[in-house]
């Protein structure tokens, strides 16, 4: 499967703080694409099975100050024949606490 450029085309169908889910359709299947908005605008390097979420995802790179790339996750892509919205919704919702709570601990005041 190849990476599924995102753009303005997308409908988004839910949203969060930190995500946003979008439907998109490729080659016949539709997916609901749940993507993480902390990783906006990073290039996807490429396509893998993420093992945690049993479906495919892209992959991009981030670097951190000592020059050590970092694989993460950019966007998930949900078949809608085995996923529900709200089965991604509520995937979503956990991806929203562990930001929320890292927010927290980093910027207690905010």
């Amino acid at each position: 499967m190849s990476v599924i450029k995102m753009g303005n085309e997308n409908q988004i169908i839910s949203k969060g703080q930190f995500y946003f889910i979008y439907e998109k359709t490729d080659k016949g299947e539709s997916f609901f694409i749940l993507e993480d908005k902390t990783k906006r605008g990073l290039e996807a390097k490429e396509r893998i099975f993420d093992n945690e979420k049993q479906v495919d995802t892209d992959i991009g790179i981030i670097y951190n100050l000592d020059g050590i790339a970092n694989r993460v996750n950019i966007r998930w892509y949900f078949p809608q024949s085995n996923y529900p919205l709200s089965e991604v919704q509520k995937i979503a919702g956990t991806l929203e606490k562990k930001y929320k709570a890292i927010r927290e601990l980093t910027c207690p005041d905010d």
